[in-house]
């Protein structure tokens, strides 16, 4: 059994700018993004990262399933606790609403109805500019996968403004 490397301050502060937008892709906000970061960074520092792992690629592996953990584990406690429907553990804050009106919130609402692996597919390709082979590697899955899942979201996305086009106010 190989033992975890840890990695260093420097390669994790490199991988923050690109670790909170793929996050914020995921969540839909950047409250919880940075929140989902943090849980990310906390992660790679105390495990640590296999050998010979690309560390900006197991770092998206990990942030992208600590979100995948968070829906699981809220909608077991929706099953389990009749008055936690509705509750996130993620919370939204005045920010959002503020800025409603913003073509870009009009995009993240859209995004956050995609799937978490068709989010987390286009936000690797369209936001990180992965190429199809990185995010298939990053996500452990086929670039056929990547492709499709790319393909249907960005079908659903277009779906979601054909019926009501982004306020542009």
């Amino acid at each position: 059994m190989t033992k975890n490397a840890r990695p260093s301050r420097d390669e994790l502060v490199e991988l923050i700018p690109n670790l909170r937008r793929f996050a914020c892709a995921l969540v839909g906000n950047r409250n919880d993004g940075d929140d989902l970061v943090q849980s990310t960074l906390e992660k790679l520092m105390t495990k640590g990262v296999p050998n010979n792992v690309n560390l900006r690629a197991w770092a998206f592996r990990v942030c992208r399933n600590l979100r995948v953990d968070s829906i699981r584990s809220t909608e077991v406690r929706s099953r389990l606790d009749p008055e936690y429907v509705g509750q996130s553990p993620l919370h939204e804050d005045g920010e959002r609403a503020m800025m409603s009106k913003l073509l870009l919130d009009d995009v993240s609402r859209a995004m956050e109805d995609l799937p978490v692996d068709q989010r987390a597919a286009l936000a690797l390709v369209a936001l990180e500019g992965y190429s199809y082979a990185e995010a298939a590697e990053t996500l452990d899955v086929s670039i056929g996968t990547i492709m499709s899942r790319v393909h249907r979201a960005r079908h659903k996305l277009v779906e979601a403004f054909n019926d009501s086009p982004p306020s542009l106010n």
